[in-house]
């Protein structure tokens, strides 16, 4: 699971805040730099277009591969757990994968959606050197998260009937009960963990997080392997060494604040200031959490709408591997998503317009080529692919025929994901929230119930109509992006901060 918190080298988180504040001051610099050339008119367009590109490309790939690592990691934490459950049976895999893709990530989004909420506020807040509200605005986020996990805790208690009055199958729900049993404690990591992910992100730390990641993964590896196969500990271990290796997660990346150097200036110890202006600090969170939900449960109703289907185990199945498949690839359009969000925030608190929309456009390229070559790999391994979570010969059949939507969905998740991070960091929360209603719930969902089920297209049908709502989403957050007046942003960040700084609220409009 990791190393013990206690026994994290002092000196090597000495080296670590070191290194990031070199790394922060070097940013600073750079960021200036490129607005600098950006607003040099006096320069031919191709030599200003090749120097923005390289400065931009270091300081996106300097946030966006660690986390990626990380993103990646927290994943494939997951997924192994997955396809360890599912070498136990088709059963316990179908268990799993409900668990997982069904009740666990409504908790993920939700959480994950309300954490991004410090993304907006510390960015803008960090770019603007306003540093001493980045500790605040993380103690409200934590205990507003930590409120809301003990809600969110009854719905993993009642799961099971939950399951069957959705239509589940009695099997199939009484053995993804026993596996969401174990990530109750998974819950509370979130609470603490994505809030402290988006504070370390938004002053450009986020190699410590991967280490601490790439660490635990090894010994996550370990004890899962020794709690299902040695013990016998089935679904309910697997789901408790996953919940085990958050904590540590979370537990690692806490002292590393605590000591580091590079947060001596954002974070000030407890404070019982943390407690007030919860109100005004829930509706932006909120209004994040329904942005990001609408996204990460939209392929929850994919999963949920496949338990209907005739042969539900095998929908499950099939669909949950190519499920697994997207989500973590779709890691590292996250990884460019936190970095978009970090670099616009960053540079419209510092009121640079040319670099935040320069930004914008260098990682969307970026994100959509990595996407693009994903999509192929899965299509030449489309026959193959299966056989790492199961040795069906039916399931195998049913993924390679799911494989060229899964790479359509691959392409769009290139380009999607960033410009939710762009949202982000301007702070469109709201808005996009609107966006995803209508694209997702509107369109999408009844569509893809159409094809499925009217059509008798099965989980094929099911998952077409959802890729038309994600297409369509696509296409107006690229339409409402090219037509943004980063001017105007600039200028709605400083009234925001000027809000923040009288009355230590996070006000948004």
């Amino acid at each position: 699971m990791g190393s013990s918190p206690n026994d994290i080298d002092q000196p090597l988180i000495e080296s670590l805040s070191s290194q990031s504040l070199n790394k922060s001051i070097v940013n600073h610099e750079s960021s200036k730099e490129l607005e600098f050339i950006l607003s040099d008119s006096s320069l031919p367009f191709l030599q200003r277009l090749r120097q923005a590109t390289w400065i931009e490309s270091k300081l996106l790939f300097y946030l966006a591969a660690p986390a990626v690592i990380v993103y990646a990691i927290n994943y494939l934490m997951s997924m192994s757990t997955q396809i360890m459950s599912g070498h136990l049976g088709n059963l316990e895999l179908a268990a799993s994968s409900l668990g997982n893709n069904g009740i666990q990530i409504f908790c993920y989004g939700l959480m994950l959606g309300m954490g991004s909420a410090v993304e907006t506020l510390c960015g803008q807040a960090y770019g603007a050197h306003k540093y001493e509200m980045l500790g605040l605005y993380l103690q409200r986020s934590t205990i507003l998260l930590t409120l809301t996990g003990i809600l969110l805790s009854l719905i993993y208690i009642f799961c099971e009937p939950i399951l069957i009055f959705l239509g589940e199958s009695q099997d199939i729900a009484s053995a993804a009960a026993i596996f969401v049993y174990g990530l109750i404690p998974q819950i509370f990591a979130y609470a603490v963990n994505f809030p402290i992910q988006k504070f370390l992100q938004a002053q450009s730390i986020v190699a410590p997080s991967a280490y601490i990641s790439a660490t635990t993964l090894v010994f996550h590896l370990l004890l899962s392997w020794l709690a299902v196969y040695k013990f016998g500990l089935g679904l309910l271990g697997a789901s408790l060494v996953l919940s085990f290796s958050w904590w540590i997660i979370v537990v690692a990346q806490a002292i590393y604040i605590v000591k580091s150097d590079k947060c001596k200036q954002t974070w000030g110890g407890f404070s019982v200031e943390a407690f007030s202006g919860l109100p005004g600090f829930f509706k932006l969170s909120a209004a994040s959490a329904v942005m990001l939900c609408l996204e990460t449960w939209y392929y929850e109703v994919l999963v949920l709408l496949a338990g209907l289907l005739e042969n539900p185990e095998l929908s499950l199945d099939s669909l949950s591997i190519c499920m697994t498949i997207n989500g973590w690839v779709f890691m590292i359009s996250v990884g460019f998503n936190a970095a978009a969000s970090v670099r616009v925030s960053n540079e419209l608190g510092a009121g640079n317009p040319k670099s935040a929309a320069f930004s914008v456009m260098a990682v969307t390229c970026y994100s959509s080529i990595i996407s693009f070559i994903a999509a192929m790999l899965i299509m030449a391994l489309r026959d193959v692919i299966s056989y790492a979570f199961t040795g069906g010969e039916a399931v195998a059949a049913a993924v390679s025929d799911l494989c060229p939507l899964l790479a359509i969905t691959l392409i769009l998740n290139g380009i999607q994901p960033v410009l939710s991070g762009v949202a982000v960091g301007c702070g469109w929360q709201a808005f996009v929230a609107y966006v995803n209603v209508g694209c997702y719930y509107v369109v999408g969902v009844p569509l893809g119930a159409l094809f499925g089920f009217y059509y008798n297209f099965g989980a094929k049908g099911i998952w077409a109509g959802m890729i038309g709502g994600t297409a369509m989403q696509t296409l107006i957050l690229v339409w409402v992006t090219f037509q943004t007046n980063w001017n105007k942003e600039v200028e709605e960040a400083n009234k925001r901060l000027d809000k923040w700084q009288s009355n230590k609220e996070p006000l948004l409009n």
